[in-house]
């Protein structure tokens, strides 16, 4: 069933716009002009924040919060969607998301398109709708947590960005680059349910966007769409069975019960060994450790999506 959205008047928005001008091709003072030119005069008021790479986005959106700004444009990939995000959720503020990063899966995932004018249109006829966040040990995310290889991935992607620049082709090659070099699997213990299951795998990631996963083709998006998280662990365990397994993915082949085992919860208690574990957040990667709690927050996040969208699949 659609969620139910309500008009939003942009005439009297009090307007933050924070661009990361590290995010993606570092087009932010680009974005920022085409920002400031559809809004200029439209709003209440209008205020720009830009921060390089490293900055604290979260810090700067709630102080932005704080000083009665109640629209909050988020300008960048992935991970400052998410960053500004954590501040937006659970304040009288919403947001609107530009995307400037590589993927923009959130961007896609609210059908308000992969690029910037697509995103600018929201502001022709905005309509303000609530939807699902996650959250891992208390740190929200939009589009997935994720244990094992694809941390590794993240750190590889770096070192090939640097070298060849930004591009999808890159990515996916630091992927494949990242798998070959796995060494060792990790030990999980999932509570779901009310029940417990073992794994020892190479790959494990807890999914929020339902879009993300029908572009893989994997299974958990109808999940998503009800109001719960999907919890994929891959069966392969070392590189080889890895690889091939990315491969079907990429070719839209994989199959529930030959690559993944999927359990579907409004939330769980995972449980690694290694306990000292690298996690990786919407683009971002960090240090955690183990137990984790992963939980879906109903309704905490206010977005500006288009007139008459049917939300595809951010709920």
């Amino acid at each position: 069933m659609p969620p139910s959205d309500s008009a939003f008047d942009l005439a009297k928005a009090h307007v933050c716009v924070i661009v990361n001008q590290g995010s993606g091709r570092k087009a932010g003072d680009s974005i920022a002009d085409q920002i400031r030119e559809r809004l200029q005069g439209r709003v209440a008021r209008l205020d720009f924040r830009r921060t390089p790479k490293g900055g604290d986005l979260t810090g700067i959106a709630r102080h932005a919060i704080g000083q009665g700004f109640d629209l909050i444009v988020a300008a960048g990939g992935d991970g400052t969607q998410a960053a500004i995000a954590s501040a937006v959720a659970g304040s009288p503020a919403a947001m609107v998301v530009i995307p400037g990063g590589t993927f923009n899966y959130f961007a896609r995932d609210l059908g308000v398109g992969e690029t910037v004018e697509q995103a600018l249109a929201v502001l022709d006829a905005p309509q303000l709708r609530r939807i699902h966040v996650g959250e891992i040990n208390g740190l929200l995310f939009l589009n997935n947590v994720s244990f094992g290889a694809y941390p590794e991935i993240l750190k590889r992607r770096e070192d090939i960005y640097k070298r060849w620049g930004r591009s999808r082709v890159a990515a996916y090659w630091s992927a494949v680059v990242a798998m070959w070099n796995l060494r060792h699997p990790i030990r999980l213990v999932v509570r779901a349910n009310g029940t417990e299951r073992r794994f020892k795998t190479a790959l494990a990631f807890v999914a929020k966007s339902a879009y993300q996963l029908d572009s893989f083709g994997l299974d958990g998006a109808e999940d998503i769409r009800q109001g719960r998280l999907a919890l994929l662990v891959a069966r392969a365990r070392r590189p080889w069975p890895l690889i091939r397994s990315a491969l079907r993915l990429a070719f839209g082949k994989s199959a529930r019960y030959q690559d993944f085992d999927l359990i579907s919860a409004e939330e769980f208690t995972l449980e690694t060994e290694p306990r000292h574990e690298y996690v990786a957040h919407d683009g971002e990667k960090l240090w955690m450790d183990s137990p984790f709690s992963v939980r879906v927050l109903p309704n905490a996040l206010a977005v500006l999506v288009p007139s008459g969208s049917n939300g595809r699949d951010a709920q």
